[in-house]
């Protein structure tokens, strides 16, 4: 195994591999029991993960982890909304008047001169408006009279301050500019620009490894001979951990051999905070994740849920590792219950909304399992299963847009009874 180092608690490991750090949940233990146990196992990582300063290029999607205060005023000084001419408001009371030109402000560097009272002057979008001058004509409601531009025709009177955008009409300098805990899209990180930030402190987000298993895997995109299948697992887990906050690490695929499952986890734990692996984890055969792990310390449980009942928890030099069965609907849905939740917690993202919505139709539920159904939301606001509960149908749940949360102890729900959902 790899030279020991420090773990995420901050003692260093006196051996390398697996080093347990959490009590094994019992067999058939319940989701909320196995929930539990990830989140306990997860709670050193997350709080050696401080905030970290990042420029507005590496910002999108992040979350602020503290409300940004703007250190300047927005605008940072009197600017004119329009192309058109600036005036003194008193100068066109009674139109039409007819005004001197004394020059030309472009927006660009530097201050004009003041405008003395009865003139005028042309005056680009964003250009300094010049002291004394109280409001700006728009272009349209003005016309040139002399051939060489040196008078205009003011055609509409303008009221104090029309068109002129005060200094500090935005935000003042200490104003919040963003609050804790949003995530950055274009039109934030255009404010930071704006007030002249280029770095943003953020929630720092996990690395996560995945490690997908199995001698039938292949990469999507070329072509499987008989017993082969394509690896979805790969696709789903690191598409879920970035869409909860995360960053991927080390991406692998592993056969059915324990030295290759090993070497991955070395390579895996160089890159990240937290490594999530898919298969390997049954009571049969080529089990490699099982068979490398518990012998090291790793806990495996059967939880009492359909789909994913088999489980995996451990750390591996430090860092943890949460252990999903193979098949793909088993996965998405063991990644959505157990760690999804604490991702995005921490990353700052709001969880999946759930709500208790109207059956359409019967539904019957294995005694003593918790199942989470795919379902489909429907026009009136009442939610139907779209499939059976098998762990394979991965197309059922693509099509599905919410899980129906059905409790251990229930056995059936009637049409119209309320059913805990879980948005996708």
């Amino acid at each position: 195994m790899t030279t020991p180092r420090a773990d995420h608690t901050g003692q260093n490991s006196n051996a390398p591999g697996i080093h347990p750090t959490h009590t094994a949940p019992h067999r058939d233990a319940t989701v909320d029991d196995h929930l539990a146990t990830v989140t306990a196992l997860l709670a050193p990582m997350f709080a050696s993960l401080g905030p970290q300063t990042v420029e507005l290029a590496d910002a999108l999607g992040r979350v602020t982890a503290q409300a940004v205060v703007s250190p300047v005023d927005l605008p940072l000084f009197r600017n004119s909304q329009m192309d058109g001419f600036a005036v003194h408001a008193a100068d066109i009371v009674t139109i039409p008047a007819t005004l001197p030109v004394v020059g030309e402000i472009p927006a660009g560097p530097g201050t004009p001169p003041p405008l003395a009272p009865g003139t005028a002057v042309k005056i680009m979008t964003g250009a300094v408006v010049p002291e004394g001058a109280t409001a700006i004509v728009p272009v349209e409601d003005t016309h040139v009279e002399s051939s060489d531009s040196t008078q205009v025709v003011i055609g509409r009177t303008r009221a104090a301050g029309e068109y002129v955008r005060e200094r500090g009409s935005d935000a003042r300098a200490g104003d919040e500019l963003l609050p804790r805990g949003i995530r950055l899209a274009s039109r934030h990180l255009a404010a930071l620009a704006a007030a002249g930030l280029d770095t943003v402190e953020v929630n720092v987000c996990a690395r996560v490894a995945v490690i997908t298993t199995g001698a039938e895997l292949v990469s999507p995109g070329r072509a499987v001979s008989a017993g082969q299948v394509y690896d979805a697992n790969s696709v789903a887990l690191t598409a879920a951990v970035t869409a909860c906050g995360g960053v991927l690490g080390a991406v692998q695929r592993v056969v059915d051999d324990p030295e290759e499952m090993a070497t991955a986890l070395q390579f895996a734990a160089t890159s990240a905070d937290l490594i999530l692996t898919s298969g390997g984890i049954s009571q049969g055969d080529y089990e490699v994740v099982r068979e490398v792990l518990v012998p090291l310390g790793a806990a495996t449980a059967h939880l009492a849920m359909q789909p994913g009942g088999p489980q995996l928890t451990g750390t591996f030099d430090g860092v943890p590792v949460v252990g999903f069965p193979g098949n793909p609907v088993s996965t998405q849905i063991s990644f959505e219950v157990f760690v999804a939740p604490l991702l995005r917690e921490h990353a700052g993202l709001p969880n999946a909304r759930r709500e208790r919505l109207p059956l359409a139709v019967d539904v019957t539920s294995i005694p003593g399992k918790r199942q989470f159904l795919r379902g489909l939301t429907r026009a009136d606001g009442t939610v139907a299963p779209i499939s059976g509960p098998g762990s394979h149908l991965v197309a059922a749940l693509a099509a599905a847009d919410v899980l129906l949360d059905i409790p251990a102890d229930t056995t059936h729900l009637a049409e119209g009874d309320l059913v805990e959902t879980v948005q996708l």
